[in-house]
């Protein structure tokens, strides 16, 4: 079967280098497929996970938004944070979700701040996703 070359990023770190047989992301308009030989693309990321699949099986990582650039031979993902189920702090990512639902209820819907809230805590969920998939 074919592969690509997959390389992620953050503005810290390379999280990921490796060949694939499919990359799947969660972009703004809705989960995407990639494979060899794919048509060049560029797309915004949601927060979600990101699945890298060879033949070794499937490696998972939890994407905090960026963005996509797929080319017949190459997928790179910038990301404003990934992270593989190993490098999560467990405990740290439900006191994050913890702290998000609790403010959840003293913000008004309306405010900027409430919309931040709500990104940090689909954050958390999406960290604790990935950890618990270990």
């Amino acid at each position: 079967m074919n592969t690509v070359q997959v390389d992620i990023v953050t503005p810290e770190k390379k999280v990921y280098e490796g060949q694939a047989t499919m990359v799947v992301a969660v972009g703004v308009e809705g989960e995407l497929g990639v494979m060899a030989g794919h048509a060049p693309l560029v797309t915004p990321l949601k927060i979600g996970v990101l699945r890298v699949k060879n033949n070794d099986g499937e490696q998972k990582i939890a994407v905090s938004g960026g963005f996509l650039e797929v080319r017949p031979d190459k997928v790179t993902v910038l990301a404003d944070t990934a992270e593989l189920p190993e490098e999560i702090d467990v405990a740290r990512a439900e006191r994050a979700k913890e702290l998000a639902e609790q403010r959840r209820k003293d913000l008004k819907r309306e405010d900027a701040e409430f919309k931040l809230n709500e990104l940090a805590l689909e954050r958390a969920i999406n960290r604790l996703k990935i950890a618990n998939r270990r």
